[in-house]
């Protein structure tokens, strides 16, 4: 008992400390890669959500069908303003991705800075 004790101690001491070693590279290698992978497949399903290419596409459609000069100027104004809205909220959707990017970048060498900053 004692014996399988010790050599499961010593194999898993050993995962353990190879695993430490392996974390930077896979934080900076495939992490970030399957980060952003997802990163992509969250803007683009914003878009879809926000919905502004539909917007974009048919911004000269007439509302309601009704073909006369007022109705499409009125529908060309309507739409550009939801156009220009529906592009702002995606601009913050944009900004947010690059502030987890940024802080999935910086966040191991910040916690490496605060450590050794409390020790030393």
């Amino acid at each position: 008992m004692n014996n399988n004790f010790v050599f499961y101690l010593s194999k898993i001491s050993v995962q353990i400390l190879l695993d430490i070693i392996y974390f930077p590279l896979w934080w900076y290698s495939v992490g970030l890669l399957r980060l952003l992978k997802n990163l992509g497949l969250f803007l683009q399903e914003r878009w879809m959500v926000v919905g502004a290419g539909v917007w974009l596409k048919n911004i000269f459609v007439p509302m309601y069908g009704q073909r006369d000069f007022a109705s499409r100027a009125i529908s060309f104004f309507i739409r550009l303003v939801q156009i220009i809205f529906r592009f702002v909220v995606f601009l913050l959707f944009v900004i947010i991705s690059f502030i987890a990017l940024a802080v999935w970048i910086l966040a191991p060498v910040a916690i490496i800075i605060v450590i050794f900053n409390k020790i030393f």
